[in-house]
């Protein structure tokens, strides 16, 4: 029992840990430079910093691509700006009181969202036909609209803002 006292004592014991420590350390290194080489290898054996050029590369097509696509964006605003956006008809007799022409002539504003466009009339009357345009500027003309040229003037503005 003695022989087995003298194997138990406390300075063993601290070195029986610390050669248990050591062992774990060691093991734990010895899987983290597995882990580093795997790391470091890549996939075919191409190299991690082949990988991050790979990366760099693809990130500065990104940015080109942005770039175009950001100026793209900008002159399709431009274009749309400038496009027809609202289109408004009223139709309506001129000849209320005569019977002729029916419901068949009309009043067409094409107006984009800063009010500049065109109002078209079509005046119907069993022998003819007469057309009438009339430039806008900001929802109002420099020729007298009509009553029915108005109200289609109006209803695009009111569909702009809506």
């Amino acid at each position: 029992m003695q022989i087995l006292m003298v194997y138990l004592t406390t300075t063993n014991i601290v070195y029986a840990l610390l050669a248990l420590l050591v062992l774990i350390v060691t093991i734990w290194m010895w899987r983290m430079e597995v882990r580093m080489k795997r790391l470091l290898t890549g996939k075919n054996a191409k190299s991690l910093e082949d990988t991050f050029a790979s990366f760099r590369q693809e990130i500065h097509m990104f940015k080109q691509f942005t770039k175009e696509m950001e100026e793209y964006l900008t002159t399709v605003e431009y274009r749309l700006k400038k496009s027809i956006q609202s289109v408004e008809t009223t139709r309506f007799n001129p000849f209320k009181g005569t019977g002729d022409g029916g419901n068949q002539s009309f009043s067409c504003a094409f107006v984009n969202e800063k009010g500049d466009g065109v109002v078209l009339t079509s005046m119907y009357a069993r022998d003819r036909i007469s057309m009438f345009a009339k430039p806008l500027k900001n929802f109002v003309s420099e020729f007298e609209l009509s009553e029915e040229e108005q109200q289609s003037v109006e209803r695009s503005k009111q569909q702009l803002s809506a």
